[in-house]
């Protein structure tokens, strides 16, 4: 490669959307790996609360 393709190559950017999308993806799973049994515990909480509610209506 010659030094002007190389200097083109570093300065695209298309691909950094993707890279920023990713990291975003990674970071989410770590927080749901993270706070797996409080999450579980949240949303045991909500479907209780609409099936008990939802006898009533």
């Amino acid at each position: 490669m010659t030094k002007k393709t190389f200097r083109n190559f570093l300065r695209e950017e298309d691909g950094m959307g993707t890279v920023e999308v990713i990291l975003i993806i990674v970071v989410l799973i770590g927080l749901v790996i993270i706070f797996k049994t409080q999450l579980t515990q949240i949303v045991n909480n909500i479907f209780e609360k609409i099936s008990s509610q939802s006898s009533s209506i």
